[in-house]
């Protein structure tokens, strides 16, 4: 059975529905994912996050009302598609623009590298890939990996990939309104096999070359290169030019790579990755109290205290002390 499919206890399913008012609350939901969520845009966080696992399959619906850079990856062994439902705009997925025509796929070895624009709604299945690639192969003689290997964005028609969002809403509902049904293993291995039948339909046949390197790859990597940079020398004062120097990149190309892949130049990128960072210690606060908003804000860089409070309430929508509260 694969790793998110298995149930706790006894139980051959499980069900998650909740309410989240905090970016890391919600990285959390997603069973057997290792992720990471750092909230771009400004304001109070509110997402809902709604998951059924069963046999060898994930359903789950996230949705989002900031923009957030997800990292991580998904499950040893597994194939996710997700389709976005409610898009303002566009986001960016590892190297790729999407949109409302996107169906965005993901392997187990591939770097979750995930931009949301402000609000987003999408809904998703992941599913073991052995278990996907062999039905393929026995129903249609199709080697689904091979198609998408190197892939973000799965070949598809705005025809089929409304057909597929239909087909995972009406699943999630009759399932929230009965869940009992995933009581029966035949309703479990029916669902799972209309799952993987949806997935070959949705997928055009014959489309596995794979595109050649665009400018969106190459500031995908400055991007990665800057970030990776920025968060080995998180605590220090970083400046743009420091950046330049390090990647050797002029200021335009800079500029223009987290525009177009973050939404957010990199002054504001930085500022953003700092404010969360300072936001999950003071999570992590000791309940001895001993622990300041002074010293952890200090700790990440932000010496102006009364200027980092702003900033921090802008951002999360209440005060760091609020924040720090509620940990001791």
């Amino acid at each position: 059975m694969s790793p998110a499919a298995q149930p706790s206890g006894s139980a051959p399913y499980s069900y998650t529905l909740r309410h989240t008012l905090d970016a890391d609350e919600h990285a959390a939901c997603l069973t057997n994912w290792q992720q990471r969520y750092d909230q771009l845009s400004a304001g109070a966080f509110d997402g809902v996050f709604e998951e059924f696992c069963f046999g060898k399959v994930q359903l789950f619906r996230e949705s989002l009302n900031q923009s957030v850079h997800q990292a991580g990856g998904a499950w040893p062994g597994s194939r996710t598609f997700a389709v976005p439902v409610a898009i303002e705009g566009t986001g960016w997925f590892a190297g790729e623009v999407y949109d409302a025509h996107s169906m965005l796929t993901l392997g187990d070895s591939d770097e979750l590298d995930f931009r949301t624009p402000r609000r987003l709604e999408f809904l998703a299945c992941t599913a073991d890939a052995t278990a996907l690639n062999d039905y393929a192969l026995q129903v249609d003689h199709r080697d689904l990996e091979a198609e998408l290997a190197g892939r973000r964005l799965a070949p598809t028609t705005p025809e089929r990939l409304a057909a597929f969002g239909s087909l995972l809403a009406t699943m999630m509902a009759s399932l929230r309104a009965t869940p009992e049904l995933l009581l029966h293993p035949q309703m479990r291995k029916a669902m799972e096999q209309a799952l993987f039948a949806a997935v070959l339909d949705t997928l055009s046949a014959g489309s596995g070359q794979i595109a050649p390197a665009s400018s969106c790859r190459a500031r995908q990597l400055v991007v990665a290169r800057a970030r990776a940079y920025m968060e080995a020398h998180i605590d220090e004062p970083i400046t743009v030019a420091d950046l330049r120097m390090e990647l050797g990149i002029s200021r335009r190309t800079l500029q223009y790579s987290f525009q177009d892949v973050l939404d957010l130049n990199p002054v504001k990128f930085l500022r953003a990755i700092r404010l969360n960072a300072v936001r999950r210690a003071l999570k992590a606060a000791e309940p001895s109290g001993r622990s300041t908003v002074a010293d952890v804000a200090a700790r990440w860089g932000f010496w102006h205290l009364s200027h980092f409070s702003a900033e921090y309430k802008t951002m999360f929508g209440e005060l760091p002390s609020d924040t720090l509260r509620r940990a001791t």
